[in-house]
C-alpha cells in the first residue's frame, strides 16, 4: 500500500521532463498491480491545478486532456482514494503536535501525511523532500531509486 504524490503524477504525464521515463514506468506498474495503491482528491486537485497553469506549467494542458490522464489511473483496479475518516480530527491533531513547526506550503503535505496516517499507509512515491519531516511516512523517491531518510 502506497500513495503516489503530485509530482510523480505530473513528471509522467510530462513528456519534457527528464523525470518522465521512470515516472511514467512507476505508473504503468501502479495500474497493472492488483495490489492497493491510494491517491487523495487534494493530489488530484494539485495535479489539474499545475498541470493546466501557463504560469507553472511548460506547456499547459487543456483541462479536458489532464482530466484523461487521470481516468486512465481512475480505472486501474487497484486504486483508491484516502479520505478522511472520523478521526480525522484527533490524527491531525497528533500530528501537528508532534511536529510543530509545520507552516506555508508543507501544510498541503501535512493533509496528504495526516490522511496517510488515519488510514494505515505508510509508504509515499514522491520527489518531494518536504515529506521527510514526517516520521511515520517511508518516502520512496522514483527518480532517485531510493528510500530518504
Amino acid at each position: 500500500m502506497f500513495v503516489v504524490d503530485t509530482n510523480v503524477l505530473i513528471y509522467a504525464a510530462d513528456r519534457d521532463s527528464p523525470d518522465h521515463d521512470a515516472c511514467r514506468k512507476l505508473i504503468d506498474q501502479c495500474r497493472s498491480q492488483q495490489g492497493p495503491w491510494y491517491l487523495t482528491w487534494g493530489i488530484v486537485y494539485e495535479f489539474l491545478r499545475v498541470t493546466t497553469h501557463p504560469a507553472i506549467f511548460r506547456r499547459p494542458f487543456l483541462a479536458g486532456d489532464a482530466w484523461a490522464f487521470l481516468e486512465a489511473l481512475f480505472a486501474s483496479s487497484g486504486l483508491g482514494m484516502l479520505t478522511e475518516t472520523e478521526r480525522h480530527l484527533h490524527v491531525a491533531r497528533e500530528v501537528f503536535a508532534e511536529i510543530p513547526r509545520l507552516a506555508g506550503n508543507v501544510v498541503f503535505d501535512a493533509h496528504t501525511a495526516v490522511l496517510m496516517r488515519e488510514n494505515g499507509v505508510r509508504m509515499i512515491y514522491t520527489n518531494d523532500g518536504d515529506f521527510n519531516r514526517f516520521p511515520f511516512i517511508d518516502v520512496l523517491d522514483p527518480v532517485k531509486r531510493r528510500t530518504s531518510r
